[in-house]
Order: structure tokens, then sequence, then C-alpha cells
């Protein structure tokens, strides 16, 4: 389809003509919306063992009842898995485009959860969550490829924030549906629900996404125009500051490796992602045994913290569009977060609890599209699935470690708040990094 010119007839001059002043189409937002769903099943995919460890007749068959610490590893070793896959796959995007890569990774994540629902040991369990991670670990850069290549700068937080909805949607879908699946038919059958709701994304993905805009027949001219308008400003400010431009994957590499904005994002992305995964594996868990919750009220319980972040991450991904300083909601985001795992941590009451752990959940959400904008910026654009894929890396190392701390607390003191304690620590840590970029005025 030629966008550059119309052919010398009459008939194609009217037709380019009205092209032209038609209204630009909104091809970008069929694209995040894609996006949004593809980040939501592959939520659900993860945090289905957040439930399972709160199954009697799971934790039986595995043979795990009464191991903190075996139940904490069974999200450890898909994000160990996942952290790796990160920093040896995630530069796949940038040479072959994010459309395929992420295609493949969907069909890893069906191959996973059909392999899930047959395994009978604990072994085959970690095998299961492994192939999990590793499918999962070439998405998650892709969704960042994406956003960069469709969004001028001035969209992207808005954009983010979209897709981003899926890290508080999945997990707020996820736990009463799978409270209910598990209920009514077993742990088995999550598994076979999960690998056939894969087949959804894999197919959006590859029939109404293109890797770039200018390949895709549902953009128009003036689209496409201002689109590429706001990526060559950006190129052209980012090419300015730069004393030499070098085309050399090291040169790639060092334009974001040697900027001390880019590590800043790191500690609070490393802090940020083990305190959310410290709670995605043990709030189901935390409210039904400590806190004594049944399994249908503990289904509601676990549902309504990300329900709030929902909200919380569209109303952020908007104000922030709208401030300098990107790093302003991640102070408040690692604050917020601090501050209701502490108090969830120390409640006497089950609602109580409850209502603290909506508050830590929504702060964990809250800085997300700023952190991704500074990212996106700081990043040289033929970098950005390396630059975010090995900061993802780290983060889900960090996340990794996480549920075995806290699974090893909780073996060691009886009790959940010495694992929750260290989940405080975590967020005033990545407090502190976003502190110092504000004050870096970014």
């Amino acid at each position: 389809m030629d966008k550059q010119s119309p052919l010398n007839n009459d008939n194609s001059v009217l037709a380019y003509q009205a092209t032209a002043v038609a209204k630009p189409t909104r091809q970008r937002m069929v694209v995040i919306l894609v996006l949004l769903v593809t980040l939501l099943v592959a939520y659900l995919d993860r945090v289905n063992v957040s439930v399972l460890v709160a199954d009697e007749t799971f934790l039986q068959e595995m043979g795990i009842k009464g191991d903190a610490v075996a139940m904490g590893s069974l999200m450890s070793m898909f994000l160990f898995t996942y952290a790796i896959t990160n920093a040896v796959l995630s530069p796949l995007g940038d040479l072959w485009g994010p459309r395929k890569v992420m295609a493949l990774a969907i069909v890893f994540w069906i191959v996973s959860c059909f392999y899930g629902g047959l395994v009978s040991t604990f072994t085959g369990m970690i095998v299961a969550r492994c192939i999990l991670g590793l499918g999962e670990g070439m998405h998650w850069p892709m969704q960042m490829k994406f956003v960069k290549n469709w969004f001028p700068p001035q969209e992207r937080a808005r954009a983010n924030s979209t897709w981003l909805i899926g890290l508080s949607a999945g997990p707020a879908l996820a736990m009463p549906f799978m409270v209910w699946v598990v209920g009514e038919w077993g742990w088995r059958t999550s598994f076979f629900t999960l690998a056939a709701i894969g087949i959804i994304p894999l197919l959006l993905i590859w029939f109404f996404t293109n890797d770039h805009p200018r390949e895709s027949r549902a953009v128009n001219q003036r689209e496409l125009e201002y689109i590429e308008s706001g990526l060559k400003a950006e190129a052209e400010a980012a090419a300015g500051k730069m004393a030499t431009v070098s085309t050399s994957s090291w040169e790639n590499w060092k334009g974001f490796l040697l900027n001390f904005d880019y590590w800043l994002c790191v500690i609070f992305y490393v802090f940020s992602t083990s305190a959310w995964w410290g709670l995605a594996t043990w709030i189901p868990s935390f409210l039904k045994q400590a806190m004594g919750f049944t399994w249908k009220s503990m289904g509601f319980w676990a549902n309504a913290p990300y329900a709030a972040g929902v909200v919380a991450l569209i109303i952020a991904g908007y104000l922030t569009d709208k401030i300098e300083r990107k790093s302003t909601f991640g102070i408040l985001h690692m604050l917020g977060a601090a501050t209701g795992i502490y108090f969830s941590a120390h409640a006497t009451g089950q609602v109580e609890a409850a209502l603290w752990l909506v508050l830590a959940v929504a702060s964990l959400l809250i800085g997300q599209p700023g952190h991704w904008s500074i990212i996106q910026k700081v990043v040289p654009a033929k970098a950005l699935g390396a630059g975010s894929g090995f900061e993802s890396a780290l983060g889900s190392l960090g996340g990794a470690i996480t549920p075995l701390i806290v699974g090893y607390f909780i073996n060691a003191t009886g009790s959940y708040v010495g694992g929750l304690m260290c989940l405080v620590t975590f967020c005033l840590i990545g407090a502190l990094a976003m502190i110092t970029l504000w004050f870096r005025k970014v």
C-alpha cells in the first residue's frame, strides 16, 4: 500500500486528497488494547500458583503441605527462569521484531499450562513453572518495544498505564476466578482452563498488530505522520545530547549502562518487583492461614487489592503525563506500599489486614507508568529491548528470591510478620532511589 504519493490518474488523486484530509486513524489504540489483553492473560498464568498454595488438595498431592519454602519455590523458579530469559533472549525483539517474539512467547505459556495440568509430582510442577518463565521472560520486553514504536513520547505514560492495567486486572480476575475453578473442579482444571485462554492473545498479536505503524494497513497517512513526527523529534533530541553516534551493539548498551538515571530506575524496579511478587505469592495463604479467612472470602479479599490497583493505575497514568518529574509517583508508590504492608502485618482484625493490603498493592502500581516512561526516555531506541529486558531480568531475580525469603521467615518464626517486614525494607530502599531521581528533576 503506497502511502508516499498518489498514482497519476484523476481517481487516484481524489482518493489521495480524501485520505490527506481524513481524520487520523487510531490504530495505536488497538495495539495498546491487545497488549493489555496479553498482559492480563500473562498474569492469570503467573498467579495461579498463589491460589494453589492455599489449596489443601494441591499441597498434599505435591507433597509440600506445611513447607513454606517449597511453596515459595513454585513462584521463585518461575521468576529465576523469567530473569534468565529476559537477559538472554530479550534482544530478539530488536532483531526479529516484537510481534514474532511475543507470539512465540505465548506458545510457551500454552504448553506450560497444559503440561502443568498433567503433572503428578512437585518436580514436574517446577518444570511447568520454568517453561512458563521461559515464555513470559520473552514477552515483557516486547511490550516496551511495541509502545516505543507506536506512540510518540507525549502519549507514552498513558499508553503504558493502559497496558499496565493487566498487572492488577490479571490478579484481580485470577484470584476469584481460580478460587471458583479450583473449588468446583479441582486444581488441574485451572491449568487446562489457562491453556485454552492463552489462545486468545496469540490470535490477537498475530492478526491485529505490526512491529511498526508504517507496516499496518489500518494506519492512515495522518496517524502515521503524527506518530513518526513525535519519534523523529525524540530521536533528534537524543542525538543532540550525544557526543558521538555509533550503531554498534556495545555503544547502544553503553547508552544506558553508563546512565546514572537508568540505574536508579533499576534499583526502584528491583525492590518494587520484589515487594510485588512477595505479596502476589503470599496474600492468599496469609489471608486464609494467618488471618482465618474462609476459602470463599479469601477469594474476594485476595481480589480487592488488585481491583483497587486498576483504578489507581489509570489515575496515575493520566496524572503522570501532566507532570514533568515522572519520579513523583514512584516515591508515593514505594512509601504507600511500605505503609500498607507494615500495618497489614500487625493488624489484629481480618478486614483491617485486608484493607491495608489494598493500600499496599494499589501503591505498588501507581509509579509504573512514570517508571517506564523514564526507561523509554533514557534508553536508546535501538537498545530498548535489551535495556528494558536487562532491567526486567534484574527485577525478576529480586522477585525470584523474595518468595523464598518470605517462606524462610515464615518457617523460622512460625509467623508471617518477619517475612512481611522484609518487604517493608525493600520498599524503603526503592523509595530512596526515586527520591534521588526527583532531585535530579527526572
